[in-house]
């Protein structure tokens, strides 16, 4: 069993993400996006999921927050996921450096694959259809 960190301050994302797990990983939870680089220190999880619109901070700045963090060696590298809200915001999640994202509403299948991918480092994304 995996820890698994959620960055929201959406319950119904909470509920969603937690029923697409079923139990098979320790879901850990933060409200808002400042709070995300400590909780990593203390819970030292396995996979980190960011809401791209958790406030206080926001999803991207969050993932940005972390990777510096690893850059200085302050923390281990571990995946980050961003959960987005529409297609064009994979350009956010590429630029923060996020390892890959899922886009609401969240397909639970695709969820309970994308974590089992990030954890196993592998590739955890599909390119958004053209328009």
């Amino acid at each position: 069993m995996s820890d698994i960190l959620l960055a929201t301050d959406a319950d119904w994302l909470v509920d969603d993400i937690e029923a697409a797990l079923g139990g098979a990983h320790l879901l850990h939870r933060v409200r808002a996006g400042v709070d995300v680089v400590p909780a990593i220190g203390l819970i030292d999880p396995d996979l980190v999921l960011l809401d791209l619109q958790i406030g206080n901070m926001g999803g991207v700045a969050a993932c940005l927050a972390v990777r510096q963090e690893e850059e200085s060696g302050r923390l281990a590298a571990r995946p980050v996921l961003l959960l987005l809200d529409r297609d064009v915001d994979v350009f956010l999640a590429r630029e923060a450096g996020a390892d890959g994202w899922l886009i609401k509403p969240l397909d639970p299948f695709r969820v309970l694959r994308a974590v089992d991918a990030a954890l196993a480092g592998e590739p955890t994304t599909e390119e958004p259809s053209p328009a």
